[in-house]
């Protein structure tokens, strides 16, 4: 399960399970050890308002994550999926893992 936050003007990624992660003989996937968001600031804009901005919208996640839902790969690549996976937004019926 994935969940997105917006952070525009931002690069970021998910390093867990959409990229580490197996699937087994049943194809039910198995999660990645850690789930870890990569987020780089350009350095050009690194500036002390701009890392107030991430913290401020950490923060918010984290206040909302009980209403927060995770994204479901609709479409995967047999190799390198992380690159060219397709989502779709979990609703309330979508079984989380």
């Amino acid at each position: 399960m994935l969940s997105y936050i917006d952070l525009e003007g931002y690069d970021r990624f998910e390093i867990g399970s959409v990229m580490f992660g197996k699937y087994d003989r049943a194809r039910q996937l198995v999660p990645a050890q850690m789930e870890l968001v990569w987020l780089a600031i350009p350095r050009r804009v690194y500036t002390h308002s701009h890392t107030d901005y991430v913290i401020e919208v950490v923060i918010e996640a984290h206040h909302r994550r009980k209403d927060l839902r995770g994204y479901r790969i609709t479409h995967e690549a047999s190799l390198l999926r992380h690159f060219t996976a397709k989502f779709q937004p979990m609703t309330s019926g979508d079984q989380q893992t």
